[in-house]
Order: C-alpha cells, then structure tokens, then sequence
C-alpha cells in the first residue's frame, strides 16, 4: 500500500465517523425531548422552582394583666425586579425612585442608586435588594407609595419581604423568664419551654432560584398559608416585677455581690409574680439576667438557716418540745464527734427557749434538738423532708429545674455529723423556688400549692390550654403545728434576726439565712445570703424569697443584706395593691370628691379599665392611643397624645415606665430623678428632633 492510498483510507474513516456522530445528534435531540422530557424538565424544575418553607408568626408572650411582653413585629428586606415594570414607567419614575432612596437609607446619593437599578435592568437581573437595612411595617406603608414601587410586585417589581424580629416592649424586664430561642430551637425561658406553641406551624410557598444564588417567591395555586402560634399568657405581674428588679439591683450594686434572684408568689394560689436574676457580669461592669437561679442546677445551694423552719416542723409535728422548752447553748460552740457546730455570736446565747433559738437563729440550739430527737433514727426525720416534697423536682412549667439533693441515712457519704449539718440548711441542695414553696405552705396554712407561671395559652378568644392552681400537699403537718410555725417566723421580724424589716403598717413574717459557701471542698468567708417569708402576716397574700451570693461588706448575713430587699419589695407592693392598703382606698376616694382622675396620662384601654373599677366616666377612645386626662366633675375627659409625630414628645403624667418606652423609640437616651409619675422633662414638648440627645425627668 502505497502513501496516498494510507491517506486516503483514513480520510475515509474519520468521515464515516463524523458522519455517524451527526446522525447521532438528532436522535439524541429527538430522545431528550419526546423520551426523557419529562424527566429533566422535571429536574430543571427542581433546580431552578422549590417549595419552601414560609415561618408562621410567633405568639406574643403576656403578663396577667394582658402587658405584652413578648411580640413578634414585621420588618421588610426591600427589592427590586428591575425588569418588570415597562419603559415610560421606568423612565419616569427612577429618577425620583432613586433620590427617595437616597434620603431614606442616607448610605449613598441617588446617582449611585438609578445607576445600580438601571445596571440591573439592562443585566435581567431580576432580584436586586435595594439595602441590607429593613425597614418597619411604617416604613414599608411609606415606600410602598413611591414611584415604581407604587405599582406593586407585578407593575413595578418592587419585592417587600417579611423578615419578623422578636420585641420585647419592657426591653429586659423578666428577661431570662420571657427567655430566647436560638436558632437550633434551643434557649430558655417560657419561649423555649413553650416553643411548641408559640411556633405555630409553618407554611410553603413557590420561589424561583435567580442569578446568583438568590431565591424570589413567586405565587402558586398549592401555596399553604402559615398558621401562626398561640399566644402564652403569664401571672407575672410587671409592676411587682419592675419593683423586684429595681431593688434587687440596688443592692447587688451596693454590695457588691455575685448574683442575687427574688421570687414573688401569691400564697392561695402559687402563682408567681415576678422573678428576678441579675448576676454581675463577665467583664465585670453591672450586672444582667444570664441564668435564671430561681430555679435552676446552678441556683442548687446549701439553703442555711431558712431550713431551720422545716426542721422546726418535724420537731413540733413529734410532739416531743413545746416552744417555751429550754435548750442550752452555752458558749455558742457544740461538738457532734469531732466536729463543732458554732452559733454566730461569739460566746454564744447560753440558755433559749425553742422559740428564742429559732428567732436568733441559733445553730447550736437546732441542731442540739434535731440529734437529740432523731439522732437514733435519721431516717424518721428525713421522712418529713419528703412529707413535704423538697426531696423531688416540682415539676415546674420552665425547663430546666434543678433537682434537690439530700444525703441518705446509710449511705457512703452518711456520717454521725450529717444529721445537725443538715438541720440548719447544710450538706444539702435546695433551689430558692423549693424554699419559697415551703414557705409559701406554711403560709397557707400547711396547703402546699405547686408554683406555675403560665395560667393559659390561646389563640383570639379561644383557649387551647389552661393551668389552674394546683395542690401539691393536702397538708405538710398539722393544724397546731403550722400555727406554731406562723407565730416563730413572726417571732423572727418582731423580735429575732430580721427586726430590722419591722413594720407599723403590715406584719412581715419570715426567716434569715445565712451559708457559708462551700468552694473547692473548704468552707469560706464567702456568704450566701438569703430571707424568705411572707406578708401581711395576719392574713398571706404574697410570699416571697430573696438570695443573695457573695455580698461584700462587714455585716453578711441574710437579715443585713436579704431581709432589706424583701422589705422594699414588701412595702411598695403593699402600696400598689388596693387590697391590702385601705389608705390607698382612701386616696382614690378623695381624688374621687375632687373630681381628679387617679391616673393623669397612659393607654386608653388601661386608663378606662381604672376609671370603670372607680365608677368614674371616661370618654371612650381608640384603645391603642396614649391620652392625657382631664377631669369634669365625676366625668373624665380623655385626650389624644400623638406621640408617632417626629418631635420630642409630651411624657408629663406618665409612669416612668410608659415615658422610658416612648421616649426611647425616638430615639432619646433617657436620665430620671424621684419616684412617681413623670412631673417635669428637660426638652420642651413639641422640639424637634436631633439624634444623640439626652432628656431628664423629674418623676414625683
């Protein structure tokens, strides 16, 4: 075979090649769109069209009184289909499109803004958002009736996307008991344990996949709307909070202490009214709500001497002491094998009787009569324990409670001294809740109620869930033996440890504690302070407890640093509560006369709930409005106080908290002096507003 017959033997063969090849593309056509069309159309649309998930609305999250302390508000991620609206439209309006968005985001001039639109037109690009800033459902009205945007998603392209953020309206008030969500659904608090009706359910909606990787909704006959979540609706009380927060902070401040919490409970019921948790913070500056040791592992300490009252109940229940038997305490040191118990007065007490070891808080006297009556038999006495259910978890409506620890009689860790130890509030575990509720029995007399703090949740009208008061134990001990108790934490407040919280208007009763904390296996000069008890005295509506860890200072006992918080809680809820205060009556019967409303400024809907319980007449407004009054005789005239206008708004005669909360969303840093209602602000009203502004109030 000669060259020329080589070559053209292989010309030959890479045409009949290229020719198969060309045959080959026509039935590959003809396959991919009569054979395996629906197969990739399908997979295109799978690609580039998906059904997602559109998040429900969460519920709002509600104090008693129907405060809202949890909401979920709209805010708009703002785009642009550049494509969609038609040349005369686009031309005429983009220029005043651009310079609206300019003024309105202050991020870069108009010129930049038409020149990032129109770039985007003439690319087809077809999802261009606007700013990363969202906007507020006002703001969204606002824009909404701009040119182009005027037109709508499918005149003008314009895209408002929902994007929902969680407001609290009393930004940290109960902060960590209103608690968060992450987004691995984990968090704290009531929108954690009650997530699975907050959440509601999600929907589905079409969206198209876009250049670059974004995703645009676009509407679908099989859409499923979402259906939003119930609302929770707490007992907590925000004005019995709002006091709670205040003066457990003070003194924190003041003394300089680690965390501190108070719990507030209503005696028949076991509701609870507020909870408090402020621990100082890491960098050391202040302090914030980051656990919540009111109920939880990390509020499990050594309780004291607030014990010493359970252990009381067991003694009196055996019937085996009155409390006018004498118990001596010599010079305040007692030795239990090789190991001395001590009283904190140095030389001790010498001889008590009962009532007096226990209004003095003697550990010596306590733990002398609780080995002398139990020592043969542990067990017995740490049957009362369980008798009154703080060896258990309460079952309480918040995850995350911390479970009680108790040693064993018998076990490893038992030893001859373990029983005294125990009997005034050591070599155990109690959160404050555990010892709030045992106080909170005796109380109610020997009714062990079980504390909750979600009564319902609903939707509208309609009620999915309620949660009524629950008894717990019929009766922790015996009639007599609860009276007994009743007059020994009298006792306490008029004569004992916490005489310093001693009233003329009302009866505190209640107990002082104090623990040595236990660091490293060594007992040290650190203290954890504590007072729990309930008033009035004569008659229990409130029970309440207050802890407080670390506090510096000479005096570190629980009448020095707790008792004083519960005072101040005490007395400003005894003023709030008409129940309680016949002279608050009074007042309001006088102002009555007078013809001066009781409440001068506030919400429309809350001021006509007061002015109806007083038998007052007020004229009726929309209830979403904040009004001044102005009273006629028995008729109170209810005037409109606009505060959406963009001026320095009128505050006189609100509380200071309706004025922090107004003021504040203008955007005021807010400086107050005095108690009360709001009386005189620095800057006039009606002052236009500047940014970085600060305004003072006088409140009395």
């Amino acid at each position: 075979m000669n060259v020329k017959q080589s070559i053209l033997i292989r010309v030959r063969v890479v045409f009949i090649l290229i020719a198969l090849t060309a045959a080959a593309i026509p039935y590959r056509i003809t396959k991919l769109q009569l054979k395996e069309g629906d197969v990739w159309r399908e997979k295109a649309e799978t690609i580039n069209f998906q059904y997602r998930e559109v998040p429900a609305t969460r519920g709002n999250i509600y104090a008693g009184d129907g405060s809202l302390l949890a909401t979920s508000l709209p805010f708009y991620r703002i785009a642009i289909d550049p494509t969609i609206a038609k040349n005369d439209l686009f031309n005429s309006g983009i220029d005043s499109l651009a310079n609206r968005l300019s003024a309105f985001y202050k991020d870069k001039s108009a010129a930049a803004y038409k020149r990032m639109i129109k770039d985007a037109r003439l690319d087809n690009k077809r999802y261009l958002v606007l700013n990363r800033k969202q906007v507020g459902y006002q703001g969204m009205q606002v824009m909404s009736k701009w040119p182009i945007f005027r037109e709508g998603r499918l005149g003008g392209g314009v895209i408002f996307e929902k994007v929902e953020k969680r407001y609290r309206p009393f930004n940290s008030l109960a902060s960590r008991t209103v608690g968060f969500l992450n987004e691995d659904d984990y968090g704290a608090g009531i929108e954690y344990s009650f997530n699975s009706y907050l959440k509601g359910t999600d929907g589905k909606a079409l969206f198209q996949r876009l250049a670059g990787g974004s995703w645009k909704p676009v509407f679908d006959a099989e859409d499923v709307k979402p259906e939003d979540g119930y609302d929770v609706i707490t007992t907590l009380d925000v004005n019995i909070q709002d006091v709670a927060e205040t003066a457990l902070l003070r003194q924190l401040i003041d003394r300089n202490a680690a965390f501190g919490s108070v719990i507030v409970m209503e005696v028949k019921t076991g509701q609870i009214k507020a909870i408090s948790n402020l621990q100082r913070n890491k960098n050391g500056n202040g302090y914030g709500e980051n656990y919540n040791f009111a109920i939880g592992d990390q509020g499990n300490t050594e309780p004291g001497s607030t014990f010493k009252l359970l252990s009381m109940l067991a003694l009196l229940e055996e019937n085996k002491i009155s409390l006018d038997d004498k118990v001596e305490t010599g010079n305040g040191v007692h030795l239990f094998y090789n190991r001395a118990m001590r009283d904190a007065k140095n030389g001790g007490y010498g001889t008590l009787t009962v009532r007096e070891g226990f209004e003095k808080s003697s550990n010596v006297a306590i733990s002398k009569l609780v080995d002398q009556y139990f020592g043969s038999s542990p067990s017995k006495f740490m049957a009362y324990i369980e008798k009154a259910g703080l060896n258990q978890p309460l079952g309480f409506q918040l995850a995350g409670e911390g479970k009680p620890f108790f040693k064993k009689p018998g076990a490893k860790d038992w030893y001859g001294t373990s029983l005294p130890w125990i009997s005034i509030g050591y070599e155990s575990k109690l959160n404050p809740l555990h010892t709030l509720a045992l106080y909170n029995a005796v109380a109610n007399g020997g009714k062990m109620m079980k504390p909750y703090i979600v009564k319902a949740v609903s939707k509208g009208n309609k009620i999915q869930e309620s949660y009524e008061p629950e008894v717990m134990r019929k009766q922790i001990a015996s009639e007599k033996t609860i009276k007994q108790l009743q007059e020994l934490l009298e006792g306490v407040v008029s004569r004992g440890t916490a005489r310093n919280i001693a009233n003329a208007d009302y009866k505190i009763a209640g107990k002082t504690g104090t623990a040595q904390k236990l660091i490293n296996g060594q007992y040290t000069k650190k203290y954890y302070t504590s007072f729990a008890g309930y008033f009035p005295a004569d008659s229990p509506k409130y029970s309440m407890i207050v802890v407080i860890d670390s506090p510096e200072g000479f005096a570190a006992y629980g009448g020095d640093v707790s008792a004083p918080v519960f005072k101040e809680i005490a007395d400003r809820i005894y003023a709030l509560d008409l129940d309680l205060n016949p002279g608050s009556k009074e007042r309001l019967a006088q102002m009555e006369e007078l013809g001066s409303p009781y409440v001068q400024a506030g919400k429309a809907e809350e001021l006509q709930e007061i002015f109806t319980e007083l038998g007052l007449k007020a004229s009726a407004m929309n209830e979403e409005e904040w009004v001044k009054t102005v009273s006629s005789g028995s008729n109170v005239q209810m005037q409109i106080n606009d505060t959406d206008k963009p001026i320095v708004p009128d505050v006189s005669g609100l509380s200071l908290r309706d004025a922090l909360f107004i003021l504040e969303n203008k955007g005021l840093q807010v400086n107050y002096s005095g108690k009360g209602r709001v009386k005189a602000q620095s800057i006039a009203p009606g002052t236009q507003l500047v940014g970085n502004v600060t305004i003072n109030l006088v409140l009395g």
